[in-house]
């Protein structure tokens, strides 16, 4: 793709044998914009989604039309900062036990799996976030966390969506304990079986309520993942960035559990992240398919066709990027801010679909810079050649390793 868009440009379309028709690629903002947001209605999710339906079922990334509007409207409020900051204790306590982790390892001089450890810690996150005490309940009772399917196995194949899938049955069974139960819980399964339709003030079905809990587990924890093994990686490549940030978080108090406006005020911690995810952005390839016809880059796209948005390349524009292929934090300053059209960087899509985690996603990524990179710089330890693997998310095909240097 990256050949192709040096060849072609803005626009260009591939014959696929198999579907028996054109699939559409395009990288201009305006472009982008028009799918996602100015006539996102005359769209619908496109090509790969069945394969990620296996994995999530009918789940808020999966879903379509009435559905999907009725389920991210009962979502939404759950995302909001106030609920989102609420779980501050919740990240920065699993952070410490990881730095307590790092501390062994560095004391040992021993090398740290980075994508491994930003895999575990990531999971840990979100499955406290989401079912709160119920977790270490559920680790007792089966001898081991039931999830942690999700970080040792790298494949998500087949063979990982049928066992992934038949963890719904604890997830039902949590449920139904909840129901008869009057204990009072803070986190996202009580949040989601509060939730209330709008019009009808019925809950959610027992079927999407399961899938929406299926869905934060992969949704919320491998995208973060990523990002935070990739923004490691290019601080460890780019001393003089990451001299910067250790000196903003030396200024910055020193906070058990700092709130999210506090860490949204490390404003060069934030421009480390935002150009970490334009570089490498996790979900870095959008697909979606015409209802009825429509044109982008001046030409006729016909009814049912897949358009394919890569991220990665528009990310990486050169008529909008200075310098494309260097980490540059600096140009997510506010005065750089208007030298780009606003749909130019979108790592969490945008428009109505846009990512609904986003907010907590940011969250868990400040402050584990906040609690790690205060303590520790990271040194690459290159074993194997650094390549990508260009999935569903975009990962790090082998494991990235770093050499821990206290500070």
């Amino acid at each position: 793709m990256i050949e192709l868009f040096a060849r072609h440009g803005d626009t260009y379309r591939v014959f696929v044998p198999a579907r028996r028709s054109y699939t559409y690629v395009i990288h201009h903002p305006d472009d982008v914009k028009r799918v996602l947001v100015a006539n996102h209605r005359n769209y619908t999710k496109g090509m790969g989604l069945d394969r990620v339906r296996i994995l999530l079922g009918k789940g808020i990334m999966t879903s379509e039309g009435e559905l999907w509007r009725r389920q991210r409207y009962m979502m939404q409020p759950l995302f909001h900062r106030r609920v989102v900051t609420e779980f501050a204790r919740v990240i920065a306590q699993v952070n410490e036990r990881f730095l307590a982790r790092w501390e062994t390892l560095a004391a040992r001089a021993s090398v740290l799996n980075l994508t491994d450890e930003m895999s575990e810690l990531t999971l840990e996150i979100v499955l406290r976030a989401i079912f709160g005490r119920d977790l270490d309940r559920l680790s007792e009772q089966l001898g081991g966390n039931p999830f942690e399917v999700v970080t040792k196995e790298q494949s998500r194949d087949l063979q990982f969506a049928y066992k992934f899938r038949s963890l719904t049955k604890l997830v039902a069974q949590l449920i139904a304990r909840r129901r008869d139960s009057a204990e009072e819980h803070f986190d996202y399964v009580a949040m989601l079986m509060a939730a209330r339709d709008k019009d009808s003030g019925a809950p959610m079905g027992e079927r999407e309520l399961i899938d929406e809990i299926m869905t934060l587990i992969v949704a919320g924890h491998e995208t973060t993942a990523s990002g935070l093994n990739w923004t490691w990686y290019l601080l460890s490549q780019n001393p003089g960035a990451q001299e910067r940030l250790h000196q903003e978080l030396d200024a910055a108090p020193q906070l058990a559990a700092p709130s999210l406006a506090q860490v949204e005020a490390l404003s060069y911690t934030r421009q480390v992240i935002d150009e970490a995810l334009r570089l490498y952005p996790p979900g870095w390839l959008l697909s979606r398919r015409t209802i009825e016809s429509d044109e982008l880059g001046g030409y006729a796209v016909p009814p049912g066709t897949n358009v394919l948005l890569p991220l990665y390349l528009l990310h990486r524009h050169p008529r909008f990027w200075h310098d494309p292929e260097a980490f540059l934090p600096e140009r997510f300053a506010p005065e750089h801010e208007a030298q780009r059209p606003r749909f130019a960087y979108m790592p969490f899509a945008a428009g109505p679909r846009h990512c609904i985690g986003e907010t907590l996603a940011l969250y868990e990524m400040l402050l584990h810079l906040y609690v790690m990179a205060r303590r520790y710089r990271l040194i690459y330890v290159p074993d194997k050649p650094l390549e990508l693997e260009a999935q569903i998310n975009l990962r790090s095909r082998h494991p990235l390793h770093m050499r821990l240097e206290r500070r």
